[in-house]
């Protein structure tokens, strides 16, 4: 394995954890430093010599630091070819020596930009010139030169530097290199969603998706395992974000799944303004109950369906309070995670007494990203969010249409409302089955409409009588209406647009139950 001596490093940092010790080491082995700016100043107030790009460049630093490192005697010095003749002959005609490592990482502009506070001309600022070009410059003439954009590979560079006398091998500085086009490629999509989402967009682009797509992710933390034991797994945060947009205070390691089910709970939560929980269970609600107070809502959907809230993930829209914690403790004798906007003292005193329960508090319930993004195994698939009812309410009850001779009341309609809201969450066909704001039954992912009628009314039991009946889609023939008739269910809410919509209306005429059309569908894949 052939090795490479490092004689000369340009190092120009904003993040200066670990630096300075990492300049001395260099300088242990006789490697001189050109330095710029405030990292010049730091090496200097250490007492570790370095010598100004200004003395190699023979300019200043200009345009408010926004030239620095942009010359030929820096980008000759990483890109020209040690082995080939020309490139010597030119580089010494012009001056021109050789740096064998490059130490820079970038201007923050995702740390920057994350807090959502930074004026546009501010932001424009954070965007790095010169360090992605010296980046980019040294890694692909990596046969010759070493290049960090990470303060975590100083310790590997460190190693071989004190073995090899001064020396990196090919296989580190390969390593390092693809590292920095990596980094280079997630900073420039950062910087290109940014500018994206300030964009003033016409009507004609507004009304069709964007050509292309650019999607960055960061690891946030290994996980437990995935889906199973035996499968790895990590969580990415995606573009400019600084972290999650949750947080966990207690509890053992998140799993895949876990993570799944936080998200198919904060889904069920972001359609309800007024308080609301749900009990979540292999990414789909077995309860889900809105009310005046959270504690209410909470005892109220774990009593949705007390058995398949075993084992399941609770979540509240609202903070949980000690007596809210008590009473979720005293309905589930198991559960894995519980999820609220926060915790007080009293709840968390009482909820931690159980050392393996995760709590996770939630920043945000609603999702920023303007799209759903699915990765297949050709491709990605992209659609627009399927925002929540409660985002257009006003809009949604205006379309609504009561099909049938019997009539719903004004309080009937809420309750129709709640449970097409909640129907609008479950997996596709779905049935919710409700009494008063609260699910007592729920027919999740099945292959016919009617198969999942058949599993709400059995979960419901005795309160399908006077139930309401949301349904995500049409129903494409009267058999489901026949089965609501025998089980009493009172009203029926549905986006209607199947061919057989007449024949489906004249069976509610016949049983007396009433139907309201919302002319808008909601399959949740």
């Amino acid at each position: 394995m052939s090795r490479q001596t490092i004689r000369r490093a340009l190092i120009s940092v904003s993040d200066k954890t670990g630096l300075i010790t990492f300049a001395r080491t260099l300088r242990k082995h006789r490697i001189e430093i050109i330095s710029t700016g405030g990292t010049l100043k730091a090496l200097k107030e250490a007492g570790v010599p370095a010598i100004s790009v200004e003395d190699i460049t023979g300019f200043p630093e200009m345009l408010d630091g926004r030239v620095k490192t942009l010359h030929p005697k820096i980008h000759g010095g990483l890109l020209f070819l040690r082995h080939k003749k020309s490139h010597q002959k030119q580089a010494k005609a012009h001056g021109i020596k050789p740096i064998d490592l490059v130490v820079v990482n970038l201007y923050p502009f995702e740390a920057a930009t994350s807090k959502g506070n930074l004026g546009m001309e501010e932001a424009i600022e954070f965007i790095d010139i010169g360090g992605p070009s010296m980046l980019r410059s040294a890694a692909k003439n990596y046969q010759s030169v070493t290049v960090i954009t990470d303060p975590a590979d100083y310790g590997c560079v460190e190693k071989e530097l004190e073995a090899h006398r001064g020396s990196v091998t090919d296989d580190l500085r390969f390593a390092l290199s693809q590292k920095v086009f990596e980094r280079t490629a997630a900073y420039d999509a950062v910087i290109s969603q940014y500018l994206a989402k300030h964009r003033k967009k016409t009507d004609a682009e507004k009304a069709v998706l964007p050509p292309q797509l650019v999607f960055q992710f960061k690891k946030a933390q290994d996980l437990r395992y995935g889906e199973n034991p035996h499968q790895k797994a990590a969580f990415y945060v995606s573009g400019g974000q600084a972290s999650a947009a949750w947080s966990q205070l207690h509890g053992k390691e998140l799993s895949f799944n876990n993570l799944m089910d936080v998200e198919a709970t904060l889904d069920v939560l972001a359609e309800f303004r007024a308080p609301a929980a749900c009990v979540i269970k292999h990414n789909n609600p077995c309860g889900i109950a809105q009310d005046t107070q959270v504690l209410a809502a909470a005892e109220k959907a774990i009593d949705g369906d007390p058995l398949s809230a075993f084992g399941g993930i609770v979540g509240l829209n609202r903070s949980c309070d000690r007596q809210t914690a008590e009473k979720i403790l005293e309905k589930l004798n198991f559960f894995e995670v519980l999820v609220a906007p926060s915790f007080k003292a009293g709840a968390l005193k009482v909820l931690k007494a159980r050392k393996n329960l995760r709590l996770i508090t939630v920043h945000q319930f609603g999702s920023e990203a303007a799209y759903d993004v699915k990765f297949l195994r050709s491709g990605v698939l992209v659609q627009e969010k399927d925002r929540p009812i409660k985002e257009h309410l006003a809009e949604f009850k205006k379309k609504l249409h009561c099909v049938t001779k019997a009539k719903v009341s004004e309080a009937e309609l809420e309750d129709l409302i709640f449970a097409y809201q909640c129907a609008k969450v479950v997996k596709s066909n779905a049935i919710v089955l409700t009494q008063g704001k609260r699910t007592v039954g729920i027919g999740a992912g099945q292959m016919s409409r009617v198969d999942s009628v058949n599993i709400a009314c059995q979960k419901a039991g005795y309160q399908t009588e006077g139930a309401m009946l949301g349904s995500d889609a049409f129903f494409p023939m009267p058999d489901s209406i026949e089965i609501a008739a025998g089980r009493k269910i009172k009203a029926i809410i549905q986006p209607g647009g199947s061919i057989r919509d007449a024949d489906v209306i004249e069976a509610c005429g016949k049983a007396g139950i009433a139907m309201v059309f919302t002319g808008e569908r909601h399959f949740k894949h």
